[in-house]
């Protein structure tokens, strides 16, 4: 008897870790065990920027923090790949448009 799964469904049930990126920072170790209940830890991310959301460490999507009664909760606001996604550097197209021949006058 051969078992011929349909598409991936088989995969549906596999778990996976999902994790929410609040931001990085790089220390020494000596600054890290300077750390106390009281310590501030500055990320390289700005607060109105939206946090990366990965299974198993690949980025999936990019969401923000809502609150659901006394928990946290994420919002996807777009999927990676996705075209609504801003490319890091502007594109040629948004820059500001150069003298062509003729624009002298």
């Amino acid at each position: 008897m051969t078992f011929q799964p349909r598409g991936f469904d088989f995969l549906k049930d596999v778990d996976v870790r999902l994790t929410v990126e609040l931001g990085r920072t790089a220390m020494k170790l000596k600054d890290v065990l300077g750390l106390s209940e009281e310590s501030v830890v500055m990320l390289d991310r700005m607060t109105d920027e939206l946090l990366d959301v990965m299974v198993n460490g690949k980025l999936i999507a990019r969401g923000e923090v809502v609150a659901q009664g006394d928990r946290f909760g994420l919002r996807i606001v777009e999927l990676a790949g996705s075209d609504s996604e801003e490319p890091a550097a502007a594109s040629p197209e948004k820059k500001a448009p150069r003298a062509t021949k003729g624009d002298d006058a």
